[in-house]
């Protein structure tokens, strides 16, 4: 591929992971629990476990595990129901720091601990999750294999006003290393936004843990029917 080509899938894929890791959802109301109650570096890392997930589903897609997932049901039902369950009880933690309404740590102290925490409800949460798991049966392979992707038209906000604007060669090894530089931008700003202004209002907060609660919660029974679903068909 020649210079413009790679720089122009580079900037493509940064494109791509920003627009899908940016759009409301459990792993963001995570990152956004853990920056407002613990600090960036929390925050933070609570993203990169999101971001470990994915990079863990680019490693099985590569070598063709992911489509086993694809293959049995039953398998696919149990992770669902098993994210469903682990987002009800991050959603009972979230409204647990939400009723408390204070920073305990402020990144200093015991930052590290909370940092490790976020990083791994993150990591095993996004394992369970069926939209990233969709993704990666679908999309995610697809930027694996010769062809070309609408950057702009899979993503769910934007519907089809956006369509076609965007359209690379996937296969590329640019394309990938950009996808997973735009998610790693938006787990550095997104941190970073939420921490300034909660410095800013100082009942921010005990509000955005609330929120990240009810996301959670929302999602959790979501994934719990939709194991169900999958479950009982598979039966």
């Amino acid at each position: 591929m020649d210079p413009l080509g790679a720089a122009t899938s580079l900037l493509a894929g940064a494109l791509f992971g920003l627009a899908l890791a940016a759009p409301p959802g459990p792993m963001n109301a995570i990152i956004a629990e853990e920056s407002v109650v613990h600090g960036w570096v929390p925050g933070f890392r609570a993203g990169l476990g999101a971001m470990s997930a994915d990079a863990t589903f680019f490693v099985l897609a590569l070598v063709g595990v992911v489509n086993v997932v694809e293959r049995f049901p039953l398998l696919q039902g149990g992770m669902v129901a098993v994210g469903g369950l682990l987002m009800l009880y991050f959603a009972y933690g979230a409204a647990t720091d939400a009723s408390r309404g204070f920073r305990p740590t402020d990144g200093r102290t015991d930052g590290g601990h909370a940092g490790a925490a976020g990083f791994r409800k993150a990591f095993v949460l996004a394992l369970t999750n069926p939209y990233q798991i969709l993704f990666w049966l679908t999309l995610g392979v697809g930027m694996l294999r010769p062809g070309t992707v609408d950057v702009l038209g899979h993503v769910s906000y934007v519907g089809d006003d956006l369509a076609g604007l965007v359209v690379v060669r996937t296969g590329s090894p640019a394309l990938v290393v950009g996808f997973f530089c735009g998610i790693l931008a938006w787990i550095t700003g997104f941190p970073a936004a939420l921490v300034l202004a909660e410095r800013r209002v100082t009942r921010l907060a005990p509000v955005v843990a609330g929120l990240s609660a009810l996301v959670l919660a929302g999602f959790g029974v979501l994934f719990l029917v939709d194991a169900v679903r999958t479950l009982t068909a598979a039966l």
